[in-house]
């Protein structure tokens, strides 16, 4: 392929191709010519060349594909070159198409001529305009003898044609139009599309087709409409309501009408055109008065929904702004089309007319109207509500007969009414809280309106006015409430009225049933009244027969919606439940047996009523409450499941008897025991003897193919079918075509579907339909466990089943005996050959089952022969396309294809088929079924790749267009291939290349097609190539294609776009973004839509955001919005961040009413500030208009992911100097530069009317709060840069903080203030205290509690928003103490006067509400320490509840309470530290809530007033209970701050001394808080747990200590001072020493230091030597760790009367871990062990040992610093003693390591050698025999000049302390005085050497003055004596050292 890439084609290369590889050769070459033409200078030079070649292209037979590349090409190098010789090729492909060749390579030739003259013209324009009548003319005339082919063709052709010349083709306008008029009804459906858009092109022009013949055209349209196909109707659709849209609003002035012309149309004029469609049809007037006549209606279904989308098309065409201002015209003419008598004559018909309107409606206002628009709309439709209630009411009323109202016109007004409140109810729906303002506009009334509707005499209008109110009430669920006391209470008053019981019911069951979509719920007590109602309405039912039915209905429908609340409701009333259950069955079957011989036809239809009512309720427990459905439950249902199930064999005697009374009733009857069995395990009701035969019975119903079949069809095989199954944007209004004859879904079918959990207004099908449905559904279930002889017996079932097309569900299950099999085996077969293309998709997936259950491989083989057989001799096209399917389909769920004979045996028989070009339908079944067979091959199927792709790479350039069904078969087999290939797609070689190369040819054709899905299919394949190889896919020439159909009318189409760039935005979102830009700019201007607009202006993201806003289909809105955040994710911190952060702002602004905060003003002068911050106004001139609010919510999410991006990235995001600085040097964009916009943003969103949206914004203030809080502003040093922004804030919480502010956004609120005041930010007071203002406010209303009678919401709300208060307050309180603290402990000249008085601010604001605020916290912490209480002691909860929860929403409150104790908790415990644990009676007198016995045991009901002793010790108890019970349960990171809390109350306990004193006195509970210490020692690493875990551990020791030193002193005092020596050891291990692990407070502790050792320092543990230390080695960490090692092991008679100081001051250069390590050391090595006999011995051992271990640590290489160890050795030699130190082979080795630091010379080591030295002599001796020798060598070595003065000095002194006075010389030893001798001998001699020194310490010290004089005086005469040595060693030995210790160790 790749020597097809040049400018001229490569003849000779092109020649020794086979046929098939030519024409792939030529369709590339043309392809790359298509991209080379315009890039290349050479098209003049190779223009006559290249002519040549592609008209020998031309009249090659050329294919589809081919021939349109063919002409734009040709097209293209006119238009680049020389255009003159143009009119030559027109003149010869003229030539071509009046040729009569009628061979088969003539056809192709002649197409290929057809499109060569389009594509010209569409290129040139005028330039050809001399040529284009006799092109006309040529074409037209061509066209009359044409096939489909060629109609097609010419359209397409003509169509190029007028939009090439434009204007110049007025002359040929005329005869365009009628050839294309009767193209529009072609039996061909291409040819009518193309001729629709033929038409459409010409109507850009040809005035005359929306003037003077705009009846006809639509005439022709509506005919066009009948027998059409989908894309038919949205061609011709578009058509006309573009048509007629420039009839209402031309585009250009138009002439002077014609003689019996006309001007512009009127909205009527054109809704009354489209009226007569919908109404007759394209039928001529004689047609259409006939049926009239004879009261018929045969306008097709097809026909009304063509019109139907014309009318959509219409108003998206004249766009939103018109149809805002034009609303209430076009609604009033909507309706009157809605309750027109024809189009309603059956209640099938009614159903699609209500359809269409509703269609239309939410088409229209849904997509094209902003928020305020639709607000306005629905006011418009409310008031067109009020409008026909009042005449309906005026009409009712009227006492005259003659004028009184008929049952039509009643009828009549239900259609439009139901029209009207469905789309009300969706609008509102859609607007979400921001419909608020509907609801206090009295100029609608809207609730007033829509409850007034509930008396309606038809169900209808009664069943859409109470969804109406179910929607508002999921839009705005503080209305719920409201609107159920509303209608419960109009219920109870009219409850003799038959339309109120009917109407106000359903509205209450609405009501109810909408409650599952809100979070907030609804009070307890309503459901209580509720259900107290339904048995009221159930229990006097009998007593008035004229309102039997309806009282019954409303009763059975109240409790069906209450089951929907949800297990934590229903639990509470399941006993009343069961028990009305039981009463409206009989008690057991002989009763029932009783009761058929009684009663009449009425009664019976209020029984069938009331228990079909009953068995819905129980169908609804079954799905909503199944957890409550025990086996006890079901146990108890099963009697009346039995007479219900028994009912069943006798209802055809009740028809026989009531005939037609009762039939309605049976059915729905009937249904319900269906749905209620199908939901059941079989199991369950096994023994009620089922009777199979009953379900075959209501298999004859009437009943819609597309109805049933679709749901057991597989999902891949219903393409087949056609694309009438496919999710389309018409898909409400198009499954209308394929309803049954009896109608399609609607409310009024069945009134329970109100209950259903379903967003969009329920259609359920009438009892009938859905009533076969049901039993095909419960035949599947039930067939598997009828026992084997029912089985058999019931083999007539099977076959029924399967005659009546439901055979699927019946073989899901396991067939059984083999018998079975054969008549299903034959049954399928059978089915196989169908004319109906879905029976036959049936049967090929039903075959697939069977070969499932079956699962004998031998029966598998015995099938696929069968299937081979039949196709060698089957000849309809309809057999070999179900077995061609069924081929594939059969190893479908067996495991896939794993014989290469057999797949190959498939492949020839099915390419054979593909291959079978004269029945597409053939074609399109057998390579859907090749593709089928590609998937379930897997590796097998690489073989036959090869020749695959050459079939469909074939097929696909030859296949005829006007068959887009094989395309689309075609395109599944390639997407099939190229998963198959996978990653061997990226290989180099030839043979890949060349598939890879195959595979881009085969998605260029299928992109180029005209149809829709397969375009979506060649996405999807281009797509999965990106996913294999991306390098070989070109974004360049992918990413246009995929904008261009960004706005498609076509939804699949979308969807494949959205998912692909969602793939491709994963790897390469900037260069997706730039190409997408640069499509826009090379669009022509004629072409730009909105959205090319939006790309250009902000770039295809912006685009994505437009079109989130306009799409409702979930799956496309989600792929959109990944899309979204994948870009965003790749570019927002790399250069695009500002781009970014405008689009959010832009998406944000983008709302058509801006927001008033009026309300907030209030005439308070210090509040100015807050409320004049600023107006989050909407900014007119964005890129966007009108979003609505999901859209702007998204907007919010993403600006919180890109702060969340941003932590990852560059530090400079958060750091304001950091990022100017950087700003000057490079063009980098940080976040903290665009804080102003984030925090308006969060303003904006936090002040709007949507309740979701302002929950978006307090959450995103709530991160810029806590990411920027501490940054510093760089111009102002001391200050923050988010203090600038106080007011904002302030004035974004306030509205939070309303009475009618929902709880949920109040609850994020007091988040946020609670952050903000705990940031630091303000400094002010008076700032500080307006968002304090705030939370007192809250706490005032927690305070007061909730009156019960007015709330809104469920009283789990309440909950969830007082813990949000009381969690607020702590947290703030929390921080209050801590900036406290941090004063007290900081200089008071270094910390400055703001920050000072701000902190102790803080703290005085908060402790005016201290008194309350203790209370409730500690009354939350009881409830919270209830609810954590283990299933088995539920019973012990308080019956009421408790302060904060009631006993009926506990399992709700449980959620809240574990979100908020922990702050609650650790504030309690610092109010309790500041108290000391001393009561005050300074209680609140206003404070109601807590109410008792929750108050902390203030007062007891039984015992009378607790002492204050017994308070303390039981809030110390439950902050104990509370923190034991968290800690010792296992919990997820997540919860780390809950873990850090509870270690901080607890320090805060233990820093006082009452608690203290409990814990010391309780032996159990403190090593019980040890152990759980120990615990999360070992299971967390955070660096702050382990050392809260530490400090903890101190704490306890401490309390111990103090504990034991209490015990001694009060010993000490009862028995005497004399009698000490005799008093008890206290403690553990008394005298003996021993401790009991588990139960010996020293062996935690220790154990718990051993655990840290081990963890941090791994090598101290032989398991776990050369493993890496956990966590982080922080200084303090350790300090920490050993001052713990001191307390604990400093004595083991538990530290009696020991208490280790903390490290002191640092000295001699070591760090203060090592100086505390040293501490210990010494604290060990001294204990009083080594002083007990029991001990000594082994303490010496253990001692040794340790001295030995230390010695060994020069030798190992563990990283200790040779000082430190030094340090550590002369400790124990000045410490342990001689038993220790000087035994052989430790002394040696000592002597050895000072020895080796001496040779050092580290002049410490001689500082530590001069503490030995003069340690004990037992230990310094040796050490001076042994060091003095190398010490003094060493001073000889080492002095110089400079340190002799120094040496001297000190030797002097020494020296003369050696002589002795004239009377001591005489009787001293011979030592002596041989000593003082040399001593005066050298001071002789170094005194004059030294004589500044020497006189210099004469003069300093008159003693030793005195001395040397009278020892110089005394021995005058014995000065020439000879002088005996000194004593080097005694002298160095005695000498003082140079450096001092400052710290003292020994």
């Amino acid at each position: 392929m790749e020597r097809a890439h040049s400018l001229l084609l490569n003849e000779e290369v092109c020649s020794q191709l086979g046929e098939h590889q030519r024409v792939e050769f030529i369709f590339e070459w043309l392809n790359h010519l298509k991209k080379l033409l315009p890039a290349t200078d050479r098209v003049r030079a190779n223009q006559r060349r290249l002519v040549e070649q592609l008209s020998a292209v031309l009249i090659g037979s050329p294919g589809p594909p081919t021939r349109w590349l063919l002409a734009h090409c040709l097209a293209l190098l006119y238009r680049l070159g020389d255009p003159v010789p143009s009119s030559l090729l027109v003149d010869r492909c003229n030539d071509i198409i009046r040729s009569k060749d009628d061979s088969p390579s003539g056809l192709p030739t002649r197409l290929a001529a057809i499109a060569c003259l389009g594509a010209l013209f569409e290129q040139l324009g005028r330039m050809l305009a001399g040529s284009f009548k006799d092109t006309l003319a040529n074409l037209l005339k061509a066209m009359k003898s044409a096939e489909s082919q060629g109609r097609y063709e010419i359209m397409l052709s003509l169509e190029k044609i007028l939009q090439g010349l434009g204007v110049s083709a007025v002359p040929g306008h005329r005869d365009v139009y009628k050839a294309a008029r009767t193209c529009l009804t072609d039996r061909s459906m291409a040819v009518r599309c193309a001729a629709a858009k033929c038409l459409l092109e010409l109507q850009r022009e040809a005035v005359f087709l929306w003037t003077s013949e705009l009846e006809n055209v639509a005439t022709l349209c509506f005919r066009a409409f009948e027998g059409s196909n989908y894309n038919v109707r949205v061609s011709v659709a578009k058509l006309l309501g573009t048509l007629l849209a420039a009839a209402v609003e031309p585009r250009q002035p138009t002439a002077a009408p014609r003689q019996g012309g006309r001007g512009r149309s009127s909205l009527e004029e054109v809704m009354d055109l489209l009226s007569g469609g919908f109404l007759r049809g394209g039928a001529g007037f004689l047609r259409a008065s006939g049926d009239m006549l004879k009261g018929t209606s045969s306008v097709g279904k097809d026909v009304r929904i063509g019109v139907t989308q014309a009318c959509v098309v219409f108003v998206s065409t004249l766009g939103g702004s018109w149809l805002e201002a034009n609303f209430p015209a076009f609604l009033s003419l909507l309706m009157e089309l809605a309750s027109h008598g024809r189009a309603t004559q059956t209640p099938g018909d009614a159903v699609v007319t209500r359809r269409c309107v509703s269609f239309i409606l939410r088409s229209t206002l849904g997509s094209l109207l902003g928020e305020k628009a639709q607000t306005n709309a629905a006011k418009q439709l409310c008031l067109a509500v009020a409008a026909q209630k009042r005449a309906i009411d005026a009409a009712l009323t009227d006492g005259n007969v003659e004028t009184r109202v008929s049952s039509a016109d009643v009828s009549a007004s239900q259609h439009v009414l139901v029209c009207c409140l469905l789309e009300l109810g969706g609008l509102v729906q859609g607007l979400g809280s921001t419909a608020a303002p509907l609801l206090t506009d009295s100029s609608t009334a809207l609730l007033d309106t829509v409850v007034s509707v509930l008396l309606h005499p038809v169900s209808s209008a009664c069943l859409a006015a109470a969804w109406c109110l179910r929607c508002v009430a999921m839009a705005m669920p503080s209305q719920g409430s409201l609107l159920l006391d509303r209608c419960v209470e109009r219920l109870v008053a009219l409850k003799s009225s038959p339309e109120a019981v009917a109407g106000y019911g359903a509205a209450v069951a609405a009501l109810v049933a909408a409650v599952q979509h809100c979070p907030l719920g609804i009070p307890h007590t309503k459901g209580m009244v509720v259900l107290a109602l339904a048995e009221d309405l159930l229990r006097s039912a009998s007593q008035n027969s004229r309102i039997s039915l309806q009282r019954t209905r409303a009763g059975w429908l109240l409790v069906s919606s209450l089951v929907t609340l949800g297990p934590a409701v229903v639990e509470h009333h399941l006993s009343r439940l069961l028990l009305l259950w039981r009463c409206v069955f009989p008690a057991s079957l002989r009763e029932q047996e009783m009761e058929l011989r009684r009663g009449d036809y009425f009664t019976w239809q209020v029984t069938l009523e009331g228990r079909a009512g009953a068995l819905c309720a129980m169908k609804n427990l079954l799905l909503h409450c199944r957890e409550l459905v025990t086996d006890d439950v079901i146990s108890r249902l099963l009697t009346p499941l039995a007479c219900a199930v028994a009912l069943l064999t006798k209802l055809p005697a009740l028809l026989r008897s009531y005939s037609s009374s009762v039939r309605s009733f049976s059915v729905v009857y009937r249904l319900r025991v269906y749905e209620l069995l199908s939901l059941l395990p079989p199991l369950d009701y096994q023994g009620t003897n089922t009777p199979p035969s009953l379900l075959p019975d209501n298999l004859n119903q009437p009943c819609s193919e597309l109805t049933l079949l679709p749901p057991l069809c597989h999902h891949d095989d219903l393409p087949l079918v056609g694309p009438a199954l496919h999710d389309t944007d018409h898909r409400y209004i198009e499954e209308q075509l394929h309803g049954s004859s009896v109608g399609g879904g609607s409310l009024d079918n069945d009134a329970f579907s109100l209950c259903e959990r379903s967003d969009d207004a329920p259609a359920p099908l009438p009892p009938a339909i859905a009533l076969t449905a049901a039993a095909v559904r419960l035949f599947g279930a039930l067939f598997p466990h009828i026992i084997s002889a029912q089985r058999s017996a019931s083999k007539h079932i099977v076959l029924q089943i399967f005659y009546n097309k439901q055979k699927a569900g019946g073989i899901r299950g396991s067939l059984g005996p083999e018998e079975v099999r054969s008549p299903a085996l034959s049954l399928l077969s059978g089915a196989l050959e169908s004319g109906s293309p879905l029976l036959r998709c049936l049967a090929a997936e039903g075959l697939a089952r069977l070969v499932q259950v079956v699962g004998d491989p031998g029966f598998t083989v015995s099938v696929s022969l069968l299937c081979f057989d039949r196709l060698k001799t089957a000849r309809d096209a309809a057999s070999r396309s179900g077995y061609a399917l069924a081929l594939g389909a059969l190893y479908r769920y067996t495991g896939g294809i794993s014989s290469p004979q057999h797949l190959s045996t498939c492949l020839g028989i099915l390419f054979t088929l593909s291959q079978d070009s004269t029945s597409p339908e053939v074609q399109t079944w057998s390579l859907h079924s090749l593709s089928l067979v590609v998937d379930l091959s897997g590796g097998l199927y690489r073989a036959h790749a090869e020749p695959s792709f050459t079939l469909v790479l074939r097929l696909l350039l030859s296949a005829p267009p006007t068959h887009p069904e094989v395309h689309h078969s075609l395109g599944r087999c390639l997407h099939a291939l190229i998963t198959c290939l996978g990653p061997d797609l990226q290989g180099d070689g030839a043979a890949v290349s060349g598939l890879r190369s195959s595979c881009l040819v085969g998605c260029g054709v299928m992109q180029a097609g005209p149809d829709c899905l397969v375009q979506a299919r060649a996405i999807s394949c281009l797509q999965q190539l990106h996913m294999f190889s991306p390098p070989h896919v070109n974004l360049a020439s992918l990413v246009p294609a995929l904008c261009a159909n960004l706005c498609s009318s076509y939804l699949c189409l979308r969807r494949a776009v959205v998912a692909c760039l969602r793939q491709l935005v994963q790897r390469e979102a900037l260069e997706v973004s730039e190409h997408a830009v640069t499509l826009v700019k090379e669009l022509p201007r004629r072409d730009n839509t909105q959205l090319d607009v939006t790309i250009k202006e902000v770039g295809l993201e912006g685009a994505l955001f437009t079109l989130l806003d306009r799409e409702s289909d979930p799956s496309l809105r989600r792929d959109i919005q990944e899309t979204l955040v994948h870009m965003m994710a790749s570019s927002a911190t790399s250069g695009k961040l500002g781009h970014w952060l405008k689009l959010c702002k832009d998406v944000l602004s983008a709302t058509t009413g801006g927001l008033n905060l009026q309300e907030d003003e209030e005439a308070d002068p210090t509040r100015d500030d807050d409320s004049s911050a600023f107006r989050a106004r909407s900014e007119s001139g964005g890129p966007f208009t009108a979003l609505r609010w999901a859209t702007r919510r998204f907007a919010m999410e993403c600006v919180c992911r890109i702060i969340a991006q941003c932590e990852t990235a560059d530090p400079a995001h958060f750091d304001m100097a950091l990022a100017q600085e950087r700003r000057l040097h490079e063009s980098t964009d940080f976040l903290v530069l665009h804080l102003g916009d984030l925090v308006r943003m969060a303003f904006m969103a936090a002040t709007d009317h949507s309740d979701q949206l302002r929950l978006a914004g307090l959450q995103t203030l709530l991160v810029i709060i806590r990411r920027f809080s501490a940054i510093p502003e760089p111009e102002f040093p001391g200050h923050v840069i988010l203090e600038q922004y106080q007011a904002n804030v302030g004035a974004a919480l306030r509205p939070a903080f309303t009475a009618d502010a929902p709880p949920d956004v109040t609850v994020k609120a007091c988040q946020v203030c609670s952050a903000w005041i705990a940031s630091g930010v303000v400094s002010d007071l008076r700032d500080l205290r307006r968002v304090h203002q705030l939370l007192a406010s809250s706490l005032a209303k927690v305070q007061s509690g909730r009156d019960t009678s007015s709330q809104l919401y469920n009283e789990a709300t309440a909950t969830m928003e007082t813990l949000a208060v009381l969690k607020a307050w702590a947290e703030v309180y929390i921080i209050a103490v801590q900036r406290s603290r941090q004063k007290e402990n900081s200089d008071p000249s270094v910390s400055s006067l703001s920050s000072s008085s701000e902190s102790g601010g803080l703290l005085k604001l908060v402790q005016s509400d201290l008194s309350t605020l203790s209370r409730l916290w500690l009354a939350a912490l009881q409830d919270y320490a209830l609810l954590t209480l283990p299933q088995e002691y539920a019973s012990q909860l308080p019956a009421t509840g408790g302060s904060f929860y009631t006993a009926e929403t506990v399992k709700q409150a449980r959620a809240h309470y574990s979100s908020s104790w922990a702050p609650i908790l650790h504030a309690t415990s610092l109010w309790l530290h500041s108290t000391g644990f001393v009561m005050s009676d300074d209680s609140p007198a206003n404070l109601s809530r807590p109410a008792t016995p929750t108050s902390m045991g203030h007062t007891s009901s039984v015992g009378g007033a607790k002492s204050p002793e017994d308070i303390s010790s039981d809030r110390l108890h439950l902050i104990l209970g509370i923190s034991v019970e968290f800690l010792c349960s296992p919990h997820s990171e997540d919860q780390m701050e809950n873990i850090t809390s509870c270690l901080r109350a607890l320090q805060a306990l233990l820093d006082v001394s009452w608690p203290r004193a409990k814990i010391g006195n309780d032996q159990a509970l403190s090593v019980e808080l040890l152990s759980v210490l120990h615990r999360l020692m070992v299971t967390r690493e955070s660096v702050s747990v382990q050392l809260a875990v530490l400090d903890l551990l101190r704490q306890i020791v401490t309390a111990a200590q103090e504990h034991v030193r209490e015990k001694r002193h009060s010993a000490e005092v009862d028995d005497g001072a004399a009698e000490k020596e005799t008093l008890p050891e206290f403690g553990e291990g008394r005298d003996t020493g021993g401790l009991i692990p588990g139960r010996s407070l020293v062996f935690g502790a220790l154990e718990l230091c051993l655990c840290v050792l081990v963890r941090k320092l791994p090598q101290l543990s032989p398991k776990l030597a050369g493993t890496s230390p956990t966590g982080t080695r922080l200084s303090g960490f350790y300090k920490l760790f050993i001052c713990l090692c001191v307390e604990v092991s400093a004595g083991q008679r538990l530290m009696e009367g020991f208490s280790a100081g903390s490290a002191g001051g640092g000295g001699g250069g070591l760090g203060s871990v090592v100086q505390a390590a040293l501490q210990a050391l010494k604290s060990v090595v001294t204990s009083p062990m080594s002083r007990q006999e029991k001990s000594r011995g082994a303490w010496i051992l253990l001692l040794r040992s340790a001295l030995n271990t230390l010695l060994g640590l020069w030798d190992s290489d563990s990283g200790v610093d040779q000082i430190s160890l030094l340090t550590a050795l002369t400790v124990f030699l000045l410490s342990a003693g001689p038993d220790v130190c000087t035994v052989e082979p430790l002394h040696a080795l000592c002597l050895q390591r000072f020895n080796a630091s001496m040779d050092a010379k580290d002049p410490q080591c001689y500082q530590l050698l001069s503490s030995v030295f003069q340690g004990p002599p037992g230990v310094a001796v040796p050490y001076i025999q042994a060091l003095g020798p190398p010490l003094v060598r060493f001073l000889q070595e080492t002095t110089l000049d400079y340190h002799r003065a120094q040496l001297v000095a000190i030797l002097l002194p020494l020296l003369i302390s050696f002589l002795l006075d004239e009377n001591a010389l005489g009787s001293a030893p011979a030592a002596s005085r041989s000593l003082h001798e040399a001593a005066l001998k050298d001071l002789m001699r170094l005194g004059p050497q030294h004589s500044a020194v020497f006189r210099c310490l004469i003069a300093s010290s008159p003693h030793l003055k005195s001395r040397l004089e009278a020892a110089v005086k005394g021995n005058q005469e014995s000065l020439n004596a000879k002088a005996s040595g000194a004593n080097p060693a005694r002298s160095a030995a005695k000498s003082s050292p140079s450096i001092t210790l400052k710290t003292n160790f020994l």
